[in-house]
């Protein structure tokens, strides 16, 4: 991403072999059912230059699946691939970087313990995004199922004292419901930890994503309102600081 814009990241979430999105993290609330190939490939011709894709059968149970990576990569370019979901040690994201991905996204091995972080930082930099997901207030872990009992900015300073590059942080309780961002978490998360953000949970509008911008958030990760239409495919394409988005009035 340029220095200093501003960028949409596209959302495909993964449930078995299709493409999906729940509501607030449920596995029983799919709302939307789609062929994730298909859907990388549009969000690619549409300008975007980052997809972040999630197997959520991975983060559930543990696992990995470096085929469908590669698959999702190869269909994507030129866009890069930020893959998530079931990486639980360096070996595990190795893997999914040499299987096509840009960028590997850690939460649950990220927060097994104090030290936890120190291998990942060491051996990916900035290939390496942590996941801080959060309901009501807390971290939550193992494809959100998990409620680890840590607070949402202790974790983002200890991120960034272990040497992390950047956080994406979601509001679980607004995931898939279009129903605005937690500016208030986001700005817990930036200012405990002063990286880089990608905010996600309950984006909906242009409106959204300048408010998203203004509390300095580096990016938005969207999935139900492109699918739905609510944001044009064109909100993808990255915005320089000459091109923001309309203020809320």
């Amino acid at each position: 991403m340029a220095e200093g814009s501003f960028q949409v990241v596209p959302a495909v979430d993964l449930l078995g072999d299709e493409a999906v999105r729940l509501e607030q993290g449920d596995f029983g609330r799919v709302a939307v059912r789609a062929q994730p190939e298909e859907l990388v490939r549009r969000f690619a011709a549409a300008g975007a230059r980052l997809i972040h894709v999630v197997d959520l059968d991975g983060a559930r149970h543990g696992l990995i699946r470096t085929g469908v990576i590669g698959r999702l990569a190869e269909a994507a370019a030129p866009a890069n691939l930020q893959a998530s979901g079931g990486i639980r040690s360096p070996a595990d994201a190795e893997q999914l970087l040499a299987a096509g991905a840009a960028r590997v996204v850690v939460g649950t091995a990220a927060l097994a313990e104090p030290e936890a972080l120190e291998p990942f930082v060491a051996q990916f930099g900035d290939r390496l995004v942590v996941a801080i997901d959060v309901r009501g207030g807390r971290v939550a872990a193992r494809g959100w199922l998990e409620d680890t009992g840590l607070d949402a900015s202790d974790v983002a300073g200890h991120c960034a004292e272990a040497g992390v590059s950047r956080i994406l942080c979601t509001a679980i309780e607004r995931d898939g419901m279009l129903g605005g961002p937690d500016l208030d978490l986001l700005r817990g998360v930036r200012g405990a930890s002063g990286l880089p953000v990608l905010a996600a949970g309950g984006i909906r509008s242009e409106s959204d994503l300048a408010a998203v911008a203004a509390i300095g958030c580096e990016g938005a990760v969207v999935g139900r309102a492109l699918l739905d239409g609510s944001l044009p495919l064109s909100a993808v394409v990255g915005r320089e600081p000459d091109q923001q988005f309309p203020r809320r009035r």
